[in-house]
């Protein structure tokens, strides 16, 4: 597996975060935590359809003008959600990409953070639980895309280095990331999460499958 670079630290990561605020930064911040804070419980007991601006402001306990400076709509919230369990997931990527030694190391490892993190992570899982289909088709937001391009730059770098042949890696991506979605919805309808059967069901079904993939086109 080739070395993976370190990124810089980019606005809303962990480091960014530990920095020390003033008292009108720390204000505003815990006005955006308690936004988001009340939409996932919202998203989680109504559904995206059926939620308003006007019940996330009333969980909040905040004026709706104060709601209207951070976001101008559900939509942004919801957004802003996915984006932060982007956030949260790409760390754990990364790490598993440093740590494992070949592609199905790779691949297995990712896949198993990712449906941990779906388990373990409660305030997600009620979300994405009543949610599976509106996060389908709001994947447009920029963590989102930056994470995804991310796994594409690690497939990159697997071509390069002739541990992956020559496919598409832009579909390569979609793929990787579609079945860890699937799976991940249906791992969460289970009564009984198990990530690890569902990381080695996703890597299996990677490994038999990629190997007959066409070459991409010149």
């Amino acid at each position: 597996m080739a070395d993976v670079k370190e990124r810089p630290v980019v606005e809303g990561s962990t480091s960014a975060a530990a920095r020390p605020r003033g008292k009108r930064e720390q204000t505003k911040h815990n006005n955006r935590e308690a936004i988001l804070d009340a939409a996932r419980i919202v998203f989680a007991d109504l559904g995206y359809g059926a939620t308003s601006v006007r019940d996330i402001i009333r969980k909040t306990g905040l004026a709706s003008g104060t709601f209207y400076n951070y976001f101008k709509s559900k939509e942004e919230v919801f957004e802003a959600l996915m984006d932060e369990g982007m956030r949260r997931i790409r760390p754990r990527l990364r790490a598993e990409r440093i740590r494992s030694r070949t592609f199905e190391d790779f691949i297995r490892n990712a896949y198993r953070a990712y449906f941990e993190y779906l388990a373990t992570d409660s305030d997600t899982f009620q979300v994405m639980r009543r949610n599976p289909n509106t996060m389908r088709v709001r994947m447009d937001s920029p963590e989102i895309l930056a994470g995804f391009e991310e796994i594409r730059e690690y497939l990159e770098e697997d071509i390069r280095n002739g541990t992956l042949p020559d496919v598409d890696s832009e579909y390569l991506m979609a793929a990787l990331v579609g079945i860890a979605m699937e799976i991940g919805d249906r791992m969460l309808r289970r009564p009984e999460m198990d990530a690890e059967a569902a990381a080695a069901f996703g890597t299996q079904l990677v490994l038999s499958g990629f190997r007959a993939l066409p070459a991409k086109k010149s």
